[in-house]
């Protein structure tokens, strides 16, 4: 009985998981700015939360399968182009607005430059598009925003901002919040596939499955799998609520410079639908790849440069609130994504 409680509960989950978000939210402004010394403690607790979700979503990822992934040509080259060719110019556009202020410049550039790995993939499959593709691209997306990302603050910035950012935050990030948690969930699903009769399987398309729950294994491995999938939705209300709770007291006090980028968010999912569409037409992808397409075009990897924008010298500390800014302005975009993207690219269009 006890297996089935859960499998309803994460059902339960799964399909409110949007409302669940926003809730915390809200439960997380609440506590920030109730209770303002709070904030310290809940900013200690975003990196380790993060690099369990972080986790649990690579988890998804079907590590076998990925040279099926790059060999997916036309998809990987249009999410790739759309997030490191158009988007940046996209960016620079905007980014002239703000010009004037380092701080708003730098936290803008550091959050729309990069694409978004994790809840993108959850957006995308409530609104019926491909996220097992792009899950799959999770990883190549993750290299290349780390490695193109100080190539275009350098362009958009100069040398001299540039040169005043310690590099030392971002290699503790890539190695916390990626390298570590991408080995551990290829471990994971290495130990789950060995006590299977048919070796490796399709233990990720198991492991993101509520039916999974109750055919997974009893080995080390899939109960670690099966454990992560249930904690999906929790995590990432959990990683909401401590990013929000540690940074609204800040937001409120900065909110007059705040305003000035949030019309800049907004413009920015406006635009990237119809550039997102046009790019998924371009290359001839079906409706649910297309729809893929333009969440990863539009969503923003504002969780895991958000450790990044803290680190950043004092004159340029209100950069962190310019991303936690770009995170609530993005959640509020997502459900209207959902809501009406699929009408712009009908369920039974297919590529010509």
């Amino acid at each position: 009985m006890e297996p089935v409680k859960t499998r309803t509960f994460v059902a339960w989950m799964e399909r409110r998981q949007i409302g669940l978000y926003l809730a915390a939210i809200v439960a997380g402004a609440a506590a920030g700015l109730l209770a303002p010394d709070s904030a310290a403690v809940l900013e200690l607790a975003i990196n380790p939360v993060l690099g369990l979700l972080l986790y649990a979503t690579f988890l998804g990822i079907p590590f076998a399968a990925l040279g099926r992934a790059l060999r997916d040509v036309p998809f990987m080259a249009t999410v790739l182009v759309l997030n490191f060719a158009v988007v940046p110019l996209v960016v620079f556009g905007l980014s002239r607005f703000v010009a004037g202020d380092q701080a708003l410049l730098v936290g803008l550039l550091l959050v729309l430059l990069t694409p978004c790995i994790d809840y993108v993939i959850v957006f995308t499959g409530l609104a019926g598009g491909a996220a097992d593709r792009l899950l799959a691209a999770a990883p190549v997306l993750m290299l290349a925003q780390m490695l193109l990302l100080p190539v275009y603050l350098l362009m958009f910035v100069g040398p001299e901002l540039v040169s005043a950012i310690d590099p030392a935050p971002f290699m503790q990030a890539l190695v916390g919040l990626i390298i570590v948690p991408l080995g551990l969930a290829a471990l994971t699903q290495w130990l789950a596939g060995r006590s299977l009769p048919g070796g490796e399987g399709d233990l990720p398309a198991v492991g993101r499955s509520v039916v999974g729950l109750s055919v997974i294994g009893s080995a080390p491995g899939h109960k670690v799998m099966a454990a992560m999938q249930a904690l999906m939705v929790p995590l990432m209300m959990a990683t909401l609520a401590v990013v929000v709770g540690s940074q609204i007291a800040g937001v409120r006090q900065e909110l007059g410079s705040l305003l000035a980028v949030v019309p800049l968010y907004a413009a920015f999912l406006l635009v990237m639908v119809p550039l997102g569409l046009l790019a998924a037409r371009t290359a001839r992808l079906d409706a649910p790849a297309s729809l893929a397409v333009v969440f990863s075009g539009a969503t923003r990897n504002s969780l895991v440069v958000l450790p990044l924008a803290l680190a950043l010298p004092e004159p340029l500390a209100l950069a962190a609130l310019v991303v936690v800014t770009q995170t609530l302005v993005e959640l509020v975009g997502m459900v209207a994504y959902v809501r009406f993207l699929p009408g712009l690219v009908p369920a039974g269009a297919s590529a010509h």
